[in-house]
């Protein structure tokens, strides 16, 4: 079981990813929708299925975003509606900004300890308005339901230029996170500097390192590539470029995807850092779903 996997802090746990259908899509669309999921994911060996919740970001950069912004319908409600009969645990994004105290309360009320698992998201900036800090949607969780299993994110990137991404985890840790899902990785790099700060950290302060599920995401085409670029994701240039001229973009993303979970699995698995992966795909064109539960696949073997 995924909760016990984390709560005993193994490496290899996978889990898949996806964004439930938009708002306003025709009842009948989406039993269409969550049955073709269902179908694709029940034949998977995964341990779990994240289901995001997606906030517009426009507030974090000035540059335009490559595909439109679509709210979605509300990952709990979707997986509890159209997705029950899918025996795998649920892991429920909740970008805890677009929530009031009463509809997080809600949440965490009728969310099962034993089925599903929750990651709390932050504001995408600053300058964004909230209704409710990330701090203290922890101190509503660990009032409410203190036995949910509780995740957050982390962004190895940001460990580039800011050097504290290992801190912050330590810092979400003490507000009851028991894992991490990281953003798509592409810069294996910044990924292999983080876990090297994250794990001399927690043998110097005596810490037990929890799992980091890396995310993996396959790139059909130089749009996804921007759209990857404007969510934040990290392309070292080399990489940019062997992507943009290779043949078959989406089938040197897959190779490249693999090659890098294999190089960081080595690294962490030297040091006893228990790590596992997320694969999604940003794209919602068949093609690259399809990348998505090849890579999958390949990364399970």
């Amino acid at each position: 079981m995924l909760v016990e996997k984390i709560k005993k802090r193994e490496s290899g746990v996978v889990v898949y990813g996806i964004t439930p259908p938009k708002k306003g899509t025709d009842p009948e669309k989406i039993v269409e929708i969550a049955t073709r999921q269902i179908e694709r994911l029940d034949s998977l060996r995964v341990d779990g299925l994240i289901l995001y919740d997606i906030q517009d970001e426009k507030s974090r950069t000035a540059e335009e975003r490559p595909f439109p912004f679509i709210e979605t319908l509300d990952a709990f409600s979707y997986s509890e509606q159209y997705l029950s009969s899918l025996a795998m645990p649920k892991i429920i994004y909740r970008a805890v900004g677009k929530y009031s105290k009463q509809e997080l309360t809600a949440f965490l009320n009728n969310a099962s300890t034993k089925n599903n698992l929750t990651v709390f998201v932050g504001a995408a900036s600053k300058s964004q308005d909230v209704s409710l800090s990330i701090s203290e949607a922890y101190a509503l969780k660990a009032e409410v339901n203190k036995e949910l299993l509780l995740g957050g994110v982390t962004i190895p990137e940001r460990h580039q230029s800011k050097g504290d991404e290992h801190l912050r985890v330590f810092n979400k840790m003490s507000k009851g996170c028991q894992f991490f899902v990281s953003q798509g990785v592409y810069d294996v790099n910044a990924s292999r500097n983080f876990l090297s700060e994250y794990y001399y950290y927690g043998q110097e302060h005596n810490i037990p390192l929890v799992p980091i599920l890396f995310t993996l995401t396959p790139c059909g085409s130089v749009k996804t590539l921007q759209f990857m670029k404007w969510l934040g994701i990290s392309f070292p240039k080399w990489l940019e470029n062997e992507l943009l001229h290779s043949k078959d973009i989406l089938e040197k993303s897959i190779e490249v995807s693999e090659k890098n979970w294999l190089e960081l699995k080595e690294f962490a698995d030297e040091k006893g850092i228990p790590i596992g992966c997320n694969i999604e795909s940003v794209a919602i064109r068949k093609v690259e779903v399809d990348a998505s539960i090849e890579l999958l696949r390949k990364v399970s073997r």
